[in-house]
């Protein structure tokens, strides 16, 4: 395949110093001064020549991308629905109509009555580029209906509310809001947080039904401009939660949800370091907390004396207890051991031993699904594996019995029995063993000759779970292993496994990943050259550090709205996350360790001219979080720098943001040209 000639970037003089070293940004004219509005015609220009090549690229394998899209679409039940669960008088579910890209939002009656349609997203969608659903919350009595909607990516959402009794809509609407929302005990109102201009929400309002918004009460303001408030309710909906904090403090307040303008109830003053949540039970308190152990710890206090703990639950190296729900007759907690999921329910008497859902499988991803009652007797959970389809379950709490509910249906058919499993441990060069969970075709050859995708993330404490996709179906059937490396710098393994990640030592992240990669070649689950990798955000960070250390290893890269400009991004406090993610990454402005390490692994700044791996790189223009010229100075000094003539794609959304397309077919589209760009590069 000939390729027509990328578009060339060119260069403009700029630098900055800090720390007595000064930094050359050539492509710094990239960031549109007037941003988060981009009006600058040579970007906008660029942007556009870049993603003009991208077609023209990847225009002889749309037969190709075609037939992997309709695969992956054929695996999709079109008219698929969630199962209806109950809240109070109702029963609620969502679904998709056939060649439907978003959801209808539907309840019918308890006692019996005709189905009721409370939201329609595609007619909300309809004509937009771009349509996400955020916040969704109906008033306690059933009859009002609190929504937010972005049309554009920048996950800025507008606030609307609607009378289920008549269809009809409030005047007011609320623009700005980035929360959840939370309703009063009387109806008359609800909680949200605005964003501000930095897109960050330091604020906790109250609105009152048919008031102007402008009148709104602010009844918490955080001051620290890396923390963050986030509003929700306890189990029993008798408290309202305003939680503030960043990567690694918190602090949380309680409202009596029947009594909003009450002075908020501090449970404990921040302490640096100590993350804690909380539920309630009667007028015990819950709080789930790392105060004693990174693993966590729970405890129990009275609520009018929150701020004294008694330990419930000590804190264990080996379980790591990630939440707590409180029901009314029964307390649930979540937690994984060794990595995997586990589920305990305990009886608020401590002398009563704990119960223990029991899973089938090795490997798998289980949790807690809706069950939005407090008084509950039924549990709903969920439970996949890399094999089985996800699955929804009820539990009885009292026999123990599981009823099974729905399993994904697979329209084109799926027999599990034509793949396997495993969960792999591999050494990396300090003597940790990696977790890697792979699945494979069941006549997979272990001769190194097969190519393998290999996916990790490795940042903020989040795990990769080892579920179901079946989009990755179209890799396996194609003769692929695909593997998730659970990396440090993600909480697989618990909280140590994450801070061992984050800081001064987030280039173990960057080592597990290559060499969990080296040791599935020395297991000959593949060979080099033979990897296809794929990481996103935070994950297109770790993609850009091990293509510049070890380039060799890679056949095919597929980099998603990537972190790549880490320096500058950290550097700039006026940007939208940068306060708040200091405690994750360093503060380099203040801090000369904190800027030599990331000056040290930060992609953009470590490009150097060797030979590149064929690369696929996105980004969104609207994109809050990582900001649109992330990939596109990236991409630009990639071209600039590199030695090869392989292939490097910049695709950049320019009505979307950091999810990329938003309706699933749209979705689909996109993981489907991502694949064709991989099987192209490895010659599948």
């Amino acid at each position: 395949m000939t390729n027509p000639t990328p578009p060339i970037a060119t260069r403009r003089p700029h630098s900055f110093t800090a720390h007595g070293q000064t930094i050359d940004d050539p492509y710094a004219w990239l960031k549109d001064p007037g941003y988060p509005e981009v009006t600058d015609p040579d970007v906008l220009g660029y942007l556009a020549a870049e993603n003009a090549y991208f077609e023209s690229v990847m225009a002889p394998l749309k037969p190709l991308t075609d037939r992997l899209y309709e695969e992956m679409k054929a695996r999709i039940k079109e008219d698929d629905a969630s199962v209806p669960q109950k809240d109070g008088d109702w029963r609620y579910w969502a679904a998709f109509e056939t060649g439907g890209q978003y959801r209808k939002w539907w309840r019918k009656p308890v006692a019996g009555g005709p189905d009721e349609l409370i939201l329609d997203e595609p007619a909300l969608a309809a004509g937009k580029e771009y349509f996400r659903l955020g916040a969704l919350s109906v008033s306690n009595n059933g009859q009002l209906l609190a929504y937010a909607i972005d049309d554009n990516g920048s996950e800025r959402f507008e606030v609307r509310i609607k009378n289920l009794a008549t269809g009809d809509h409030f005047p007011e609407i609320i623009p700005g809001m980035l929360s959840e929302i939370v309703w009063t005990a009387d109806d008359g109102g609800f909680l949200y947080g605005l964003a501000n201009d930095q897109w960050r929400t330091d604020n906790a309002r109250l609105h009152r039904l048919g008031t102007d918004p402008a009148s709104d009460i602010e009844l918490f303001k955080e001051a620290d401009e890396g923390f963050r408030v986030g509003v929700s309710e306890t189990s029993d909906r008798q408290w309202i939660v305003i939680a503030s904090g960043d990567h690694v403090t918190s602090e949380v307040y309680l409202l009596p949800a029947n009594d909003p303008l009450a002075p908020p109830k501090l449970v404990s003053a921040r302490v640096a370091g100590r993350e804690y949540d909380v539920d309630t039970h009667g007028d015990t308190l819950f709080i789930h907390t790392n105060d004693t152990h990174p693993n966590f710890r729970l405890c129990t206090a009275r609520i009018d004396t929150p701020d004294v703990w008694e330990e419930r639950i000590a804190a264990s190296p080996h379980f790591y207890l990630t939440g707590i729900s409180c029901f009314k007759d029964f307390l649930i907690i979540d937690g994984r051991e060794d990595g995997l999921d586990q589920i305990e329910i305990h009886d608020y008497d401590p002398a009563i031993p704990p119960k223990r859902i029991a899973f089938p499988e090795a490997s798998y991803d289980a949790g807690l699904g809706d069950n939005p009652e407090y008084d509950m007797r039924v549990l709903r959970l969920g439970y996949e594996s890399m094999i089985t389809p996800g699955t929804v379950y009820d539990y009885d709490v009292a026999t123990g019995g599981m009823t099974v509910l729905k399993v994904q249906e697979i329209p084109s058919g799926y027999d599990a029995s034509r793949y396997a499993t495993e969960r792999l441990k591999i050494t990396a060069r300090d003597g940790t063993q990696v977790p890697v969970s792979i699945v494979y075709p069941a006549d997979f050859p272990r001769d190194g000759s097969r190519p393998l995708f290999l996916y990790a993330y490795g940042a903020y404490g989040y795990a990769i779970p080892p579920g179901f996709s079946t989009g990755r179906l179209s890799l396996l059937d194609r003769g692929f292993a695909y593997a998730i490396a659970h990396i440090r710098g993600g909480d697989d393994l618990g909280q140590q496994w994450y801070l061992d990640g984050k800081l001064d030592k987030r280039t173990n992240s960057f080592n597990d990943f290559v060499d969990v990669a080296r040791g599935l070649i020395a297991d000959q689950w593949t060979s080099a050259g033979r990897i296809a990798i794929a990481g996103r955000s935070a994950g297109g960070e770790l993609m850009g550090a091990v293509v510049n250390s070890d380039p060799d290893l890679w056949g095919a890269v597929i980099a998603d709205v990537p972190f790549v400009d880490v320096l500058n991004t950290m550097m700039d406090a006026d940007l939208p996350l940068t306060p708040g993610e200091w405690p994750e990454w360093g503060n380099p402005i203040e801090d000369p360790k904190a800027f030599d390490l990331i000056r040290s692994y930060s992609p953009y700044d470590n490009v150097v001219a060797q030979d590149y791996p064929p690369m696929f790189i996105s980004g969104g223009l609207n994109d809050p979080r990582v900001t649109y010229w992330e990939p596109a100075k990236w991409a630009a000094k990639l071209r600039a720098t590199k030695t090869d003539d392989h292939v490097l794609l910049l695709k950049t959304n320019m009505g979307a943001g950091h999810g990329g397309k938003s309706g699933r077919f749209d979705a689909l589209r996109e993981a489907a040209e991502e694949h064709a760009f991989v099987l192209w590069q490895l010659k599948i």
